[in-house]
């Protein structure tokens, strides 16, 4: 028996095809630390790139993973993390000026009529 722990050799498939990786991630590595290597390792000379982990969303076997689940809670019949895993990434686009206006007056309003959404 290895006293190395078992690690997952995963790379990120970014928008345009080009990928990030392949990486070597704990089992307890959760996605949002996943997350955080794909925005820190993101190419300088792409446009539109994340900023915050909930800018990205990583798609593995079909399924988006949650930010708070770990490597190993992802695992599945299907996807078993075995050899090399390709995780998709979709970013999501900054909000253009109307979309930021009406979330601005939807806050406001909400505000307003003391119901607030958090």
């Amino acid at each position: 028996m290895s006293a190395v722990q078992e690690q997952f050799e995963i790379k990120f498939r970014l928008p345009d095809g080009t990928d990030i990786g392949p990486r070597r991630f704990p089992p307890a590595s959760t996605v949002a630390t996943l997350k955080e290597t794909i925005i820190a390792q993101w190419p300088k000379d792409k446009e539109k790139g994340p900023r915050t982990v909930n800018d990205v969303k990583l798609i593995n076997a079909g399924k988006i993973l949650e930010n708070n689940k770990t490597l190993s809670e992802c695992k599945s019949p299907i996807c078993d993390f075995s050899g090399m895993t390709t995780m998709h990434v979709v970013v999501r686009a900054p909000p253009t000026g109307k979309q930021s206006e009406k979330r601005a007056a939807k806050k406001a309003k909400d505000f307003r009529c003391g119901c607030a959404i958090m």
